[in-house]
This record gives structure tokens, C-alpha cells and sequence, in this order.
């Protein structure tokens, strides 16, 4: 069951109950990520986010990770390129001092300045580690190349420059004008109960005013751009991100487009798996992957592969993509259907997920969509749907590659 309230101070609470759990997900979600920093400010919202949980007028870092784990939950965050997410994960019985400590560190953050050295710190090591992961950095590097250095091209960590300058002042007035009631929602899953934890909220987040200092956020829509992009370096795998131009988040096209995807690269069957992995053994791990935002995307490939092979395992890549419209089948589309509609119920048994679900939703969509109603959204895709969008959208001419070690531009050439 579903239920969408409004807190006193016009922030939404969405809320979604399931039987048979005991566990309550709940999360603070701001609109706060890398889209709208600028790059001298790159990196800031993921940097607040370690920053809140450095103690409260009430209660010290070490608090604050002694009360959850008396109470045998889980208190966490993460930072995208469009909002950074607080939540809690508890047994029922425990969700009031769980809100309690959540609503404190997002109501009452300290900021102190010894603190903020000491994150610069970990922050950095977390920037290095990415640096020495490519198969992280590989996607990092492709976003860059595709929409430059803004928006959502700019890295969610952002980079050691950037973390080395930021002062108190600075995360203060982001926090100012980014963290008020127009840009926040509250979600919560599981074993719900709507009128409790309304009420829990209203009285800890309901009563915050509304922040006079909002900023537009009306971004300018990014630009796809095609185009090869090599960053040498020594390497035992070339790491290879590839893709066009996809869909925004709520569009109409979001069903067919799921079923694309996993067909092509989402699964153990598809065409990228069997044909470069198992059938010609050229690399270990390749995948395709949507990346949707609130008013753009893209449709990607990532694969790593020994330095002999990466100049195949792209014109492989090239090769089926384009061919795909082609050379489809109903068998595929059904296969990828149930996949998705299998996936979609797996998920829903998690608390968690629940909690992330309907938030999204109200994010991206402004309404909710129950599960039935998406499971009839994927069944209702068809084999002409596929090969339309396929045919409109995914165009190999205007496809952007970019590519992580020891790597040569030239091979490249001709290849898109």
C-alpha cells in the first residue's frame, strides 16, 4: 500500500508498506549532486555528505555510530549526479530513535573545521582509489568526454583540487541554499505505519522553514557528443566505455528501451555476454547499461579487455549494435521481458528498495506507479516496439568511445 503525505513545511513524504518484513528503510533525499556544481566546486555535495555525519550539537561521531548499532540497524548516505540520499534502515520497533538520529544529522550538522581537514584526507584516498579502479574511472572519464566539463560530466567525487580548497564557509552556504524544503523529499518502505511516521517526521523535519535563498535549478539540458578519446596509461586491461545518445527518466519510451538493453548486454544470455565472453573469450566482464536523468541519458557498453583485443571487442560491439534492428527476435524480447519483470519483483522484497523505489518515482515521474502497473508496462513491449526505437534512436554514427590504458587512437579510426 501506498500513501503520499505532505509534512507541515510542504516537503513530501512518500511511503510505501509491505507485509511479511519487519525491517522500516526511511531517507532524507535532497536535490544536491555533481550537475549543479560548478566545476571550482566540483565534488562538494558528495563532501557534505561525509561532513553530516561528523556529530551534532547533541551527539559526537562516536554517538552517533554507537546509537545505530545499538540498535542493530544501519544509518548511511550516497551523493549522485542529481541528489544525495540520508537513510536509515531499522527493525520497526526501533524507528523513532532511528528518525531521531537521521533528522539530527540532516537538521544539526556541525561542520567544524578540524573535521573538514581530516575528510579532505579520506576523501582523497576515495579519489585515488577510483584512479587506481579503471573499470571505475573508465565511466567517470566517458561522462567527461560526452558532456564536457559541467553538469553531468562533472565526476560525483570531483577531484583532489577542488576537495583541497573547500572552506567551512563555502559547505555552509551550499548547504544554505540547497538544503531547504523545496529541494526534499522523505521516503520510507517496509513495515510502515502512515500516521506514525508522518508524525515522526512532521515533528522533526515539518517544523524547518522554508529556506528563502532556493536556487533555480532549471539546468540546461546536456549535449551528447560523439567523438574517440584515449587517456594512455600503463594498464594490464584496456578499459573501453562506449554508447550514444539514450532517454530521460520518465520517458515513454523507458520500457522498450529496459528490454534493449538487457537483450543487448544486461544479462548472462544476452548478445554482448554470449558472443564476446563466452563464444570468442575476448574479454572477462562486458555489460550495457542505461543511465537516464531528468531530462537526458545515455546507452552504454563498457567491457574490459587484454591490450590485443580491445580493437576487436569494439568492432564486435559496433558490429552488433548496429546489426541489432536487424537480426532481433520475439524469443529475445520475451526473454528479456521476463528478465526484467523477475528483477522487478526480486527487488521489491527489499525495505530498502521500496524506500528508494518511491522516492524515485516522485522524483522522476510525480506520481506512483504500483508494481502490477509497471510489470504491465513491461509486458505490453513488443518486437516492433523495439525495433522502432532501435531504429530512431540508436544511431552508431553518432556514438562516443572512450578508452583507458595502453591504448592506440589510431587503431581506432574508422572504426564509428
Amino acid at each position: 500500500m501506498f500513501k503520499r503525505l505532505i509534512l507541515d513545511n510542504g516537503i513530501p513524504l512518500v511511503m510505501e508498506s509491505i507485509s511479511g518484513v519487519r525491517s522500516i528503510a526511511a531517507g532524507i533525499w535532497v536535490k544536491a549532486g555533481a550537475r549543479f556544481e560548478t566545476p571550482e566546486i566540483n565534488g562538494i555535495s558528495h563532501f557534505i555528505e561525509h561532513m553530516m555525519f561528523k556529530g551534532t550539537s547533541k551527539r559526537t561521531q562516536q554517538d552517533i555510530a554507537k546509537e545505530m548499532d545499538s540498535l542493530g540497524g544501519d544509518i548511511n548516505a550516497f551523493t549522485t549526479r542529481e541528489y544525495t540520499v540520508y537513510y536509515i534502515k531499522v527493525l520497526d520497533e526501533y524507528i523513532a530513535d532511528g528518525l531521531d538520529i537521521l533528522c539530527d544529522i540532516f537538521n544539526n550538522p556541525l561542520i567544524q573545521e578540524q573535521d573538514i581537514e581530516k575528510e579532505k584526507g579520506v576523501i582523497k584516498e576515495e579519489i585515488n582509489m577510483t584512479l587506481d579502479t579503471p573499470d571505475d574511472y573508465i565511466h567517470d572519464y566517458f561522462y567527461n568526454n560526452v558532456w564536457g566539463q559541467e553538469s553531468l560530466g562533472l565526476p560525483v567525487l570531483g577531484n583532489i583540487k577542488t576537495i583541497s580548497r573547500f572552506k567551512r564557509s563555502e559547505l555552509v552556504k551550499f548547504i544554505d541554499t540547497n538544503y531547504n524544503h523545496n529541494d526534499t523529499i522523505v521516503s520510507c518502505g517496509g513495515k510502515v505505519d502512515f500516521d506514525r511516521i508522518y508524525q515522526l517526521f512532521n515533528e522533526k523535519l515539518g517544523a524547518i522553514p522554508g529556506n528563502a535563498k532556493t536556487v533555480n535549478k532549471s539546468d540546461v539540458t546536456p549535449v551528447f557528443r560523439k567523438g574517440i578519446n584515449v587517456l594512455q596509461k600503463e594498464l594490464s586491461e584496456v578499459h573501453v566505455c562506449l554508447g550514444v545518445a539514450g532517454i530521460k527518466q520518465n520517458s515513454t519510451l523507458r520500457y522498450p528501451f529496459l528490454a534493449i538493453n538487457t537483450l543487448f548486454g544486461g544479462g548472462i544470455s544476452s548478445r554482448l555476454f554470449q558472443e564476446i565472453r563466452e563464444n570468442r573469450g575476448l574479454a572477462y566482464s562486458i555489460y550495457s547499461f542505461l543511465s537516464s536523468y531528468s531530462d537526458t541519458g545515455l546507452f552504454g557498453v563498457y567491457a574490459g579487455s587484454a591490450p590485443d583485443n580491445y580493437v576487436e571487442v569494439i568492432e564486435l560491439v559496433v558490429k552488433e549494435l548496429k546489426h541489432l534492428k536487424e537480426t532481433i527476435t520475439h524469443e529475445e524480447v520475451e526473454r528479456a521481458k521476463n528478465h526484467l519483470k523477475g528483477n522487478l519483483l526480486l527487488n521489491m522484497e527489499s525495505s530498502t528498495s521500496r524506500m528508494l523505489n518511491v522516492a524515485r518515482q516522485e522524483i522522476y515521474y510525480d506520481r506512483y506507479y504500483q508494481t502490477e502497473e509497471i510489470i504491465r508496462g513491461v509486458e505490453a513491449i513488443t518486437t516492433a516496439d523495439v525495433v522502432e526505437l532501435l531504429s530512431d534512436l540508436v544511431d552508431v554514427d553518432k556514438m562516443a568511445v572512450s578508452v583507458l590504458g595502453p591504448a592506440d587512437k589510431s587503431k581506432l579510426i574508422g572504426i564509428i
